[in-house]
């Protein structure tokens, strides 16, 4: 392989993207978009859950009680309502995802020591959001079930309230639990590889279509130097586009970076060889720019998204396809850039998630070649 040929080669590529203002588009403009829409659209945060309130006691503790959901940034109080009617209608409409409704002995029944009783319906059309619901309801309940309790100690005297568990839970790395923190990383990863194998998945096939491969085989460049070249631009582009993402993650999104900046940008680049050169043994196959770039989004936003732990957590997937998602390679990355970012753990920790993206590189080098010298011959 001479570098004189491959320079030659990455040269002819580089000026090619310069040229046509949708490549560069492509390029540098589409990945940062992804990363803004993405970024601030998907938010996995459940907050102000709309809620209509049924007071039938209409008595202080009943008042008490609901200012607890009213004061909590997890429920937004959207009205009272009078009747089962009224409530059915909310939740039907949308108006409302929850709705609380508390009894005519409400607070007769707390003032006599008896345990009282509290109903929260709950919209299961959208089950994620009311799992969060009941959950936050649960805590609020339980923390003014112990106010009560302590304040009728305080009343009968000077006997102190022995809770049999005191529950102190402590979040690390992810402290005031943004969804955005472990998010923008997925992100980064998950946009990295579909926008690096839909780049290069155009370079080969563009070459059949317009007919200048035939050329190009007539002339000394081997196919090893041929793909080399039109992989450098590409790669070029893929770590600018990197960079770009970490620095919105930095200042627009405000994700704390505790590991490693050299070690981002290592992990990247072993990715985005990988990445780059699927999309080009996917444009050595192809033969044509449609049916390259439709292979190419097959092939990486649908796994990448659904299978790489980015969106849905892969200890919840049935087993066969746990197992599947070894195959993605994206999977390492989320795993690495979410301890980076979040952990600032190095190398010791995820050595074998990086021997593994490690492999797919290499492997997608060696295919790419292999099958493109057999193209030539």
């Amino acid at each position: 392989m001479k570098l004189q040929r491959v320079r030659a080669v990455a040269r002819k590529e580089f000026l090619h993207i310069i040229r046509d203002r949708r490549s560069l588009l492509l390029a540098v403009a589409l990945p940062l978009m992804m990363l803004v829409l993405f970024g601030y659209a998907l938010k996995m945060d459940v907050e102000n859950v709309p809620l209509v309130v049924w007071d039938q006691c209409q008595a202080p503790a009943s008042r008490e009680f609901i200012s607890r959901f009213a004061g909590s940034r997890y429920f937004s109080l959207r009205h009272y309502v009078r009747s089962y009617r009224e409530l059915e209608r909310a939740i039907d409409s949308r108006e409302a995802l929850a709705a609380l409704v508390l009894p005519v002995d409400f607070e007769r029944r707390l003032e006599s020591g008896r345990p009282a009783t509290a109903q929260l319906i709950v919209d299961g059309s959208d089950a994620n959001s009311a799992t969060f619901a009941l959950g936050y309801a649960n805590s609020l309940a339980q923390a003014y079930s112990e106010d009560v309790a302590l304040r009728e100690v305080r009343r009968g005297g000077p006997l102190a309230l022995r809770l049999p568990l005191d529950a102190r839970p402590l979040v690390w790395f992810n402290a005031e639990l943004e969804s955005r923190n472990f998010i923008v990383p997925g992100l980064i990863a998950v946009i990295m590889m579909v926008i690096a194998a839909t780049l290069t998945s155009l370079t080969v096939a563009r070459e059949w279509e317009q007919g200048t491969m035939e050329q190009l085989i007539s002339t000394p460049v081997t196919g090893s130097e041929l793909i080399v070249g039109k992989f450098l631009p590409y790669f070029a582009i893929g770590m600018f586009d990197v960079l770009m993402a970490v620095l919105m993650g930095e200042f627009l999104f405000h994700v704390p970076l505790r590991g490693s900046v050299v070690l981002l940008f290592a992990v990247a680049a072993v990715f985005l060889v990988g990445a780059l050169f699927l999309g080009l043994l996917i444009s050595i196959l192809a033969k044509t720019q449609t049916l390259a770039s439709e292979l190419a989004m097959l092939a990486t936003l649908l796994p990448a998204f659904l299978l790489s732990g980015f969106a849905f957590e892969i200890r919840n997937m049935p087993p066969f396809v746990q197992a599947l998602t070894y195959l993605i390679p994206a999977r390492y990355l989320v795993t690495m850039l979410k301890g980076i970012y979040l952990k600032g753990v190095g190398l010791e920790v995820f050595a074998a998630d990086a021997a593994l993206l490690a492999l797919f590189g290499a492997g997608m080098v060696a295919l790419a070649n292999g099958l493109f010298r057999k193209r030539l011959g």
